[in-house]
C-alpha cells in the first residue's frame, strides 16, 4: 500500500492507494472516533461493494447507507437533499462521518452535502472510478451542477482521508477507464512532460488496467494534483491550472446533456481543442500538438466537438466559473508538462471550436 500525503494548510489528509484495502477505512474512522456513519453511494456500486463497507463501518460504530440514482444528470441539489434529509433522519450529529463510496458525482455530491450540514462535518473518500481515484476524490473540491453550468454550487471542504482500492477498478467499463485516462493525461500535460511520457509508453497497460501500471499511474497523478492542492488549496492562483480542458470540456457536458457524455471524455477532448489553441498562439509545437491527439485517440475518447453551434457553444462557456467579466480564461500548454493561464481573442476561439468540429 502506497501512503501519500496532502498538506493542506489546517486540514492534512492521506491518499491510500493499493489493492483490497478497504480494512484502511476502519482504522481511519477509529482515528476519527465517529458517533455514527452515513455511506453515500449510488445504485451501480451499492449492490457490488455496498455490504461489505457496510460491514466494515458497523464494525466501527453505528452505520447506515443511501444509494443515490447513477449519473452525471443527477448531480443536483435535489439529490444533495437526500442526503441531507438522510442525516437529519439518522440523527446525525457534528461528530457522524460520510464516507463517499463511488465515482466522482458520488464524491462531489457527498462531499458537498458534508460540507453544509451543520456547517460542516467530516467526510472520507473511496473513489471507485478511475477518473475519482487520480482527479476528483484529491483536493476538496464539492458540489453539485445547476442548468446554467457545470459545479455552479459548491465548497471547499477537504477529506479526512482518501481511500483508493485499485481493485474495485476491474468492473469497471472500458468507456469509464478512458474516461479517467483523460485526467491522467491532463496532469501530465499540465505539470510533468516526463509523467506524459510515461503514460505515452504505458497506455496500451494503462487501458488494460494491468495491476502494476494502474498504481504506478494511479500513484504520479495523486503526487501532481497532492502538490498543487497544498500550494493553492482554494483555487486562488496555481490550482486553476488542474482545468486544463475543462472550460471546453464543461460546455461539451452543458451542450450536450449532463450525462450523454462522461466528464473524462468532455476533458479529453477539452484538452485537445486547448492544445490546437496553445498551438495557433505559438506555445505548443505541430508535433507536441499531435502526440497529444495521438495519445487521447489511443486511450479512446473523443478528439471532435460533436457538430454544436460555435456561437452557442461559446456562450456556454462564458457561463464557466473560469470567466471574469465575461472574459473566458484558457488554461494552455507552454510545450508539454508547462501550462499558462491566458485571455483569448474571440476569432481565435472560434477558429478553433471550427476546426474542432464546431459548425457556423
Amino acid at each position: 500500500m502506497i501512503e501519500l500525503r496532502v498538506d493542506v494548510k489546517d486540514y492534512p489528509y492521506s491518499i491510500f492507494l493499493g489493492r483490497r484495502i478497504f480494512s484502511q477505512l476502519a482504522k481511519e474512522l477509529k482515528k476519527l472516533e465517529p458517533t455514527s456513519v452515513l455511506i453515500v453511494t449510488n445504485t451501480t456500486i451499492a449492490p457490488i461493494y455496498g455490504e461489505k463497507i457496510l460491514r466494515v463501518c458497523s464494525a466501527v460504530c453505528r452505520s447506515e447507507i443511501i444509494a443515490l440514482p447513477d449519473g452525471e444528470q443527477f448531480k443536483t441539489w435535489s439529490v444533495t437533499s437526500l442526503v441531507l434529509d438522510k442525516l437529519a433522519e439518522m440523527k446525525a450529529d457534528r461528530r457522524t462521518v460520510v464516507v463517499a463510496l463511488g465515482g466522482g458525482v458520488v464524491g462531489d455530491t457527498a462531499g458537498f452535502a458534508a460540507s453544509i450540514y451543520m456547517r460542516g462535518i467530516r467526510f472520507i473518500q473511496v473513489p471507485t472510478t478511475l477518473l475519482a481515484q487520480v482527479d476528483s476524490s484529491v483536493g476538496g473540491k464539492t458540489g453539485v451542477n445547476m442548468k446554467a453550468g457545470k459545479n455552479m454550487i459548491g465548497t471547499f471542504h477537504q477529506p479526512a482521508a482518501v481511500i483508493s482500492d485499485t481493485e474495485v477498478l476491474k468492473t469497471l467499463p472500458k468507456r469509464e477507464v478512458s474516461a479517467g485516462i483523460a485526467e491522467i493525461i491532463k496532469h501530465g500535460l499540465l505539470a510533468d512532460k516526463v509523467y506524459f511520457e510515461e503514460v505515452e509508453k504505458k497506455i496500451d497497460k494503462l487501458y488494460e488496467l494491468d495491476p502494476s501500471t494502474t498504481a504506478s499511474i494511479v500513484a504520479g497523478s495523486c503526487r501532481i494534483k497532492a502538490k498543487v492542492v497544498a500550494a493553492d488549496a482554494k483555487e486562488e492562483g496555481e490550482r486553476a491550472k488542474l482545468n486544463l480542458g475543462h472550460t471546453f470540456g464543461h460546455a461539451i457536458e452543458k451542450m450536450m446533456g449532463f450525462g450523454n457524455w462522461l466528464h473524462g471524455e468532455a476533458i479529453g477532448c477539452g484538452c485537445v481543442l486547448a492544445a490546437q489553441m496553445s498551438k495557433e498562439l505559438g506555445t505548443l509545437e505541430d508535433e507536441d500538438c499531435n502526440r497529444v491527439m495521438k495519445l487521447i485517440e489511443t486511450a479512446k475518447l473523443p478528439t471532435k466537438v460533436p457538430g454544436l453551434p460555435v456561437e452557442a457553444f461559446i456562450h456556454a462557456m462564458k457561463s464557466d466559473k473560469k470567466t471574469a467579466g465575461g472574459v473566458i480564461r484558457f488554461i494552455l500548454m507552454d510545450g508539454i508538462g508547462n501550462s499558462y493561464i491566458k485571455e483569448v481573442d474571440e476569432n481565435l476561439l472560434r477558429k478553433v471550436l471550427i476546426n474542432g468540429g464546431c459548425t457556423q
